[in-house]
């Protein structure tokens, strides 16, 4: 009997010795360790010189705003911004004006107007002409408008740079409206897609 319980007992544990090895050497296990998450950000900056490159130096979050004198009727001006995509994935572009009625009395606001242009400056030349740019209006608004509507600018790839001509103008001025003036900013603003 122990003659048998020993024989019993070994091919048991044969068994179990045989059906351990046979598992271990059928499963294995790989890991992930250490997951990270990081969320996109959306970071544009405008160029303090125009063509002064991507140096830290160059970029800035807000410049002084043009300033426009003896404006008459008909009359326009061109202004170059460019905005470069310091985020880390595309944007969406827009740009709205903003203003304090308090700031503008005779309520000029009416009637300047903007339009927005891409521009590519094919000669090099670092000057505006209206054959560079005439074909890529984002449309012609007042200044009310570029308030209430804006603009809607496409998508700004990362490490991208979008240079706009920006042309102010008006139409016609009425002569009450002479020796007043306006005060307002605006502002480009980047949504992350």
């Amino acid at each position: 009997m122990k003659k048998s319980f020993y024989i019993y007992g070994s091919l048991v544990l044969l068994v179990l010795l045989t059906l351990g090895v046979t598992f271990a050497t059928f499963t294995d296990k790989a890991n992930f360790v250490g997951t990270t998450f990081s969320v996109a950000s959306s970071d544009i900056k405008l160029l303090d010189v125009y063509n002064g490159g991507v140096d830290p130096s160059n970029l800035v979050d807000s410049k002084p705003g043009p300033t426009f004198a003896n404006i008459t009727p008909t009359w326009h001006s061109d202004y170059v911004v460019q905005i470069y995509n310091n985020g880390t994935g595309p944007v969406n572009l827009t740009s709205k004006a903003v203003y304090e009625t308090a700031n503008d009395p005779a309520e000029l606001r009416q009637i300047i107007f903007v339009e927005m242009y891409d521009w590519v400056d094919t000669n090099g030349d670092g000057v505006p002409q209206q054959e560079e740019f005439e074909q890529a209006s984002y449309g012609r608004k007042t200044i009310v408008k570029w308030n209430t509507v804006g603009f809607e600018l496409g998508t700004l790839p990362q490490g991208e740079i979008k240079t706009l001509v920006l042309r102010f103008s008006t139409d016609s001025i009425s002569p009450a409206k002479q020796g007043t003036g306006i005060l307002f900013d605006f502002s480009f603003d980047a949504l992350g897609i």
